[in-house]
């Protein structure tokens, strides 16, 4: 189980993408595009094999919390498969749904790999508007 400060930061980061979701991307999933802006930006960050790396042990890791992932896999690009086709937001599980799942564990990873700093920036400058000031840690203090 991740910690709460990192749910609340995929929380906000997909909030913030849904609002700020436009017309020619209402196909895709909020959780799809932040994934898709992690990827690029990650894949720059550490290569593509890195990152896939990182993708394919944080969907193992939702598949476990959320079954609806089950169909999903990590491409050799990074990209997902199967991913439109997951449980619908607001499912069965009592956390949210397999989409949020995916993003939360993606951010743990990234926050244990590169450390809760850089993972920070990292979202602050995808999501500048994204309240991740408002994330609490597990300490007291803010993310």
């Amino acid at each position: 189980m991740l910690p709460l400060e990192t749910r609340d930061l995929a929380r906000q980061i997909l909030a913030s993408e849904a609002s700020a979701g436009d017309s020619s991307h209402a196909a895709e999933s909020a959780a799809l595009r932040v994934y898709e802006k992690l990827r690029r930006r990650l894949c720059a960050l550490a290569g593509v094999t890195g990152f896939r790396s990182l993708a394919c042990r944080a969907l193992t890791l939702a598949k476990a919390e959320a079954p609806g992932l089950e169909q999903v896999q990590v491409l050799a690009d990074g990209s997902l498969q199967g991913f439109r086709e997951a449980e619908p937001p607001g499912g069965k599980h009592p956390d949210g749904s397999g989409e949020a799942i995916l993003i939360t564990q993606l951010l743990g990873l990234l926050i244990v790999f590169l450390g809760k700093s850089m993972t920070l920036r990292l979202v602050q400058d995808a999501w500048p508007e994204a309240d991740i000031e408002n994330c609490s840690s597990g300490d007291g203090t803010r993310a």
